[in-house]
């Protein structure tokens, strides 16, 4: 990597908020790395955001539909597990779309807060709940998944259901995800349940095409990454010398996501510069996967008891229903 003597702080803190500078902090952090990556927490602007709403629909991605069958069967005893007046927090919401399913459920929920880094997911899913369900409150947050919450002092202490659906746990290193686990308990409270979706380990020929796709939406996905980056940190990367990669890691028992570089090449970002090699890979995502009793023993971990485990009829997937208790 060349640079020049203008620093990033000098450059942008003028031009940029703060989350564009955390964005240009991290992208340039990233590429500066001997092996290049880039952070899937920046894939969800609102192209990106739409973009994984059409994978989701994917006959080849299996994880939407298949959790929102087993939402479906045991909405209930979610439900009945449940305190009334509790908040409903969900991690990572997107559309809230499978959420609905509990909220329709849980008829003494207090409230729903849903917190997500696309503020126009969140909108998109404030606007339809409030058609759908006009006496539930939502109280959207627009942050990371340790977002600090600010409710009405009616709601601060009610008690908290979380939810952590679509197997985004597993985009964490194990020891990472058992770290956030415990971290999200301390936050939702002592006692607290969590409901998790995890995606679980199977063959291969099933995992890949799940992340490369034939129609090459989760390809348009990966690339995206790259157009954000040039529409908002002044980048040149040309797209069409990049190619969308997906690996099984049997190693590390994860899907890698990578973007190939075609050819040698120079890209420029704000006022830096990187020199990419003709096959280089830059690393933008991990989709870990888990056997049903070692993310039992992972949550354990964590602080959690497993009150109950569920998965579909063919094993692709599970939902995990835990109460938080730590030693």
């Amino acid at each position: 990597m060349n640079t020049n003597d203008t620093s990033l702080a000098s450059r942008t803190a003028n031009d940029f908020s703060a989350d564009k500078m955390e964005f240009a902090a991290d992208v340039i952090a990233g590429l500066s790395q001997p092996r290049k990556s880039l952070s899937c927490r920046w894939f969800y602007d609102a192209r990106g955001s739409a973009l994984f709403e059409d994978i989701t629909e994917l006959p080849e991605y299996y994880p939407t539909r298949t959790e929102t069958l087993i939402l479906r069967a045991h909405a209930e005893e979610i439900a009945a597990r449940t305190k009334a007046g509790s908040l409903l927090v969900e991690y990572g919401s997107g559309s809230s779309r499978k959420t609905e399913i509990l909220l329709s459920a849980i008829a003494s929920l207090a409230a729903y807060v849903p917190i997500d880094v696309s503020d126009a997911a969140l909108e998109e899913a404030r606007v339809r709940l409030a058609e759908r369900m006009p006496d539930l409150r939502v109280f959207p947050v627009v942050g990371d998944f340790l977002a600090e919450i600010d409710l009405p002092k009616d709601l601060a202490r009610r008690p908290r259901l979380g939810f952590f659906p679509g197997s985004t746990i597993g985009n964490l290193t194990r020891s990472a995800a058992a770290d956030l686990l415990h971290t999200m308990g301390l936050r939702l409270g002592s006692s607290s349940r969590l409901v998790v979706g995890v995606d679980l380990v199977k063959d291969p020929a099933v995992l890949v095409p799940a992340y490369d796709d034939a129609q090459g939406v989760t390809a348009a996905f990966n690339l995206n990454l790259l157009t954000r980056i040039n529409r908002e940190l002044d980048g040149d990367f040309d797209l069409d010398q990049f190619r969308h990669e997906a690996i099984w890691n049997a190693g590390e028992s994860r899907i890698e996501m990578h973007l190939l570089s075609l050819r040698a090449q120079r890209v420029h970002i704000l006022d830096k510069t990187f020199e990419f090699g003709a096959g280089e890979h830059v690393h933008t995502e991990n989709s870990h996967k888990y056997s049903l009793d070692d993310f039992t023993a992972l949550a354990r971990r964590a602080g959690y008891r497993t009150l109950d485990r569920w998965v579909d009829d063919k094993s692709l997937f599970s939902v995990h229903d835990l109460v938080f208790d730590p030693a």
